[in-house]
């Protein structure tokens, strides 16, 4: 980007600066539409200091050249939604009469369904008993992941209690006694998810657990509801990582993540309830759409049973 025009870079900021304010966009979320956003200014030719040099024949000749050289469908609709919502905005602002990204599609992506825990294998891996710091830890969060459907980070943000003083207000806390968790999820949208009776249990004994090792430590993240061995809110990357020894250890036949205990928790609640709202509502889904991927996973599992008991589905 640093060959762009100073008026170019000047949209580029403010368009930055307002996802960052007004939708609480993450900053690695505005680094990667920063990154989109260069590639965007590099589609002008030398010497054009106007967003009106580009036209959709230049943006299709783009999406094409990406196609040939073997780019996924998923990073394409990516930046051109990016780019879609940068460009609506020039429109508005009278420095591009229309967008030129409005009427492209990326290629259509193959639908991959998330991958989920059966509800057998769920209640093997949480099953091991658990004495220990980090046992006692590991247990309880993967429980909450388990029970509560949560992303990752909204996981590892977590605080044991709310808590605002100058500098610092927590994004999300546990309250054990409601039995709920409020979390912050993508886009600053703020959700309560209810907690269940084993979370709460596995929760209760790692509280106890915690509050032991901060008289201990008095260095420690106090308001941090996961903490590691060095009293450091746990980090991301240390959950994956513990959550992959751990489906190592129990034995599970595939690579366990924090997303397949979300994917499990939506799949398990859909089949036994079948209420996709309830379902979007829980998983803070913007879009119905985003949910009835679950459906087509119910789906995979029902074609099974019948595939496994219909005399005519049987193979010879």
């Amino acid at each position: 980007m640093a060959g762009a025009a100073a008026p170019l870079l000047a949209d580029i900021a403010r368009h930055l600066d307002r996802l960052a304010r007004e939708r609480a966009c993450s900053p690695r979320t505005v680094a990667s539409y920063r990154a989109d956003l260069a590639l965007l200014a590099g589609l002008l030719e030398p010497g054009e200091t106007q967003w009106s040099g580009l036209d959709e024949a230049r943006l299709r000749r783009w999406v094409a050249g990406q196609m040939r050289e073997g780019a996924s469908p998923r990073s394409i609709a990516r930046r051109l939604s990016c780019w879609r919502g940068f460009l609506d905005e020039q429109v508005l602002q009278g420095r591009l009469p229309a967008n030129p990204a409005r009427g492209l599609r990326a290629p259509r992506a193959p639908r991959r369904l998330p991958r989920a825990l059966s509800p057998d294998q769920a209640e093997a891996l949480l099953a091991s008993p658990a004495e220990g710091f980090e046992a006692l830890r590991d247990q309880a969060l993967l429980e909450l992941l388990y029970s509560s459907g949560l992303r990752l980070s909204e996981l590892t943000s977590l605080d044991a209690r709310p808590a605002e003083r100058p500098g610092y207000r927590s994004a999300g806390w546990l309250d054990l006694a409601e039995a709920e968790v409020q979390v912050l999820g993508k886009g600053g949208k703020r959700r309560t998810v209810p907690v269940g009776a084993k979370a709460r249990e596995a929760l209760a004994r790692w509280l106890t657990e915690r509050e032991a090792f901060l008289g201990l430590h008095p260095g420690a993240d106090a308001d941090a509801l996961f903490l590691s061995r060095r009293g450091a809110r746990l980090a991301n990357r240390t959950v994956q990582a513990r959550l992959q020894r751990l489906g190592i250890d129990r034995a599970l036949p595939a690579r366990l993540h924090p997303h397949v205990m979300r994917h499990s928790f939506a799949s398990h609640l859909l089949q036994s309830s079948g209420d996709l709202r309830a379902v979007q509502e829980l998983l803070g889904h913007g879009s119905i759409r985003s949910t009835q991927v679950y459906t087509a996973l119910d789906f995979q599992r029902l074609a099974g049973v019948y595939d496994a008991a219909h005399p005519r589905a049987r193979r010879r």
